[in-house]
């Protein structure tokens, strides 16, 4: 193998979650009548939902990766995009922190235009709380040129990361990046 690549065929798979709820929400909020807001809501919320499962699915899924790529001989790391770019700890996670400021504001949404308790799995801000660390840790890969230039977590768990390039590679056929979540437990301790 001639290195080893930067993205496994994530990218393809995701949408950027703050311009796609911005523009959900845009929508929902152009109504003044709050039953018709009511009901923009209830028509967005499984789109929402599915967004931001999959967004969190990359994430692990990034995690996992950089945990597998971690555990091989020293390679190049290939077509890494941000590599040479200059670093900026805040604007590299913004979208990072949307999330997480989603999660946290979601339920009272739902609560408000649905009447429904809602509430995210502990493992939710487990991933976001461990993917912002990542990034920080990296730089935002804008010095990652070989594998063993990747940083973890020092929760991450690397004992099993050879299974964690299958489980990618059968995730990847559906292109349901959501299925990765359920890993969290297994991946961060």
């Amino acid at each position: 193998m001639n290195g080893l690549e930067f993205d496994p065929g994530f990218a393809q798979h995701i949408l950027a979650f703050q311009g796609t709820v911005d523009y959900l929400y845009a929508d929902i909020n152009r109504f003044k009548n709050f039953s018709q807001r009511k009901m923009k809501f209830k028509m967005y919320y499984k789109k929402i939902l599915e967004v931001f499962n999959n967004n969190l699915g990359f994430y692990m899924g990034c995690i996992m990766w950089a945990a597998y790529t971690k555990t091989q001989d020293e390679q190049p790391i290939l077509n890494n995009p941000c590599l040479g770019n200059n670093y900026d700890e805040d604007s590299d996670s913004v979208e990072t922190d949307y999330m997480i400021k989603f999660a946290e504001l979601f339920a009272k949404d739902v609560k408000y235009f649905l009447g429904e308790n809602f509430e995210f799995e502990p493992n939710v801000y487990k991933i976001l709380d461990c993917y912002k660390e990542f990034l920080k840790l990296n730089k935002g890969f804008t010095e990652t040129k070989n594998n063993t230039d990747i940083k973890l977590p020092e929760n991450i768990n690397t004992k099993n990361a050879a299974k964690y390039k299958n489980i990618i590679d059968e995730v990847l056929k559906s292109g349901n990046l959501s299925e990765l979540i359920k890993y969290s437990n297994e991946v961060i301790k």
